[in-house]
């Protein structure tokens, strides 16, 4: 989690916060942990 607060430019806790079963993300922090994982979020047409 420290690596990719780093990563992130995020602090840890704020991390934590966003991302434990009662967190409520933003998709730039969504977005910024994807990049930090090598993931990308796709949206496509159902």
């Amino acid at each position: 989690m420290a690596q990719l607060a780093r990563d992130t430019g995020l602090s840890r806790e704020a991390l934590y916060r966003a991302l434990s079963e009662d967190g409520n993300p933003t998709l730039a922090t969504l977005l910024k942990v994807g990049k930090a994982l090598g993931i990308r979020l796709t949206v496509a047409p159902v």
